[in-house]
């Protein structure tokens, strides 16, 4: 059965950083480009950042470029996405998500992709 397992939430002070992993479990994530979501209490979930099955093509929101990297260790099975000058804007659900088309992830088509369970990332001082 395939599976993503997200980790590495918490709670951090504005200006910190914090590093998300994804896990695969039940297939292998070569085949899978990925991307992070998240969403914030009484908003829609919105795309953060996505990865092509090589790691060679990313893509990252308007709201985290420069600030976030997304990056992938296939022999791991596992997807990053690491964080920094967090801001309390930031603070969301995160979640990952598989799919076998980049442009699937890229633009968010939500049924055609394989989701997390999510984990809370909360910016506070």
């Amino acid at each position: 059965q395939l599976q993503l397992v997200e980790s590495g939430g918490g709670l951090v002070q504005p200006g910190g950083s914090l590093r998300l992993s994804c896990a695969a479990s039940g297939f292998t994530l070569d085949y899978y480009a990925i991307g992070w979501f998240r969403q914030a209490p009484g908003k829609e979930r919105e795309f953060v950042a996505a990865i092509s099955r090589g790691g060679g093509t990313t893509y990252y929101a308007d709201s985290v470029k420069g600030r976030f990297t997304i990056s992938r260790d296939n022999a791991k099975n596992t997807v990053y996405l690491q964080m920094n000058r967090l801001k309390p804007e930031d603070t969301a659900v995160y979640y990952c998500a598989a799919s076998t088309s980049l442009s699937d992830v890229r633009y968010g088509n939500i049924d055609r992709l394989y989701w997390g369970q999510g984990t809370q990332v909360t910016v506070s001082s």
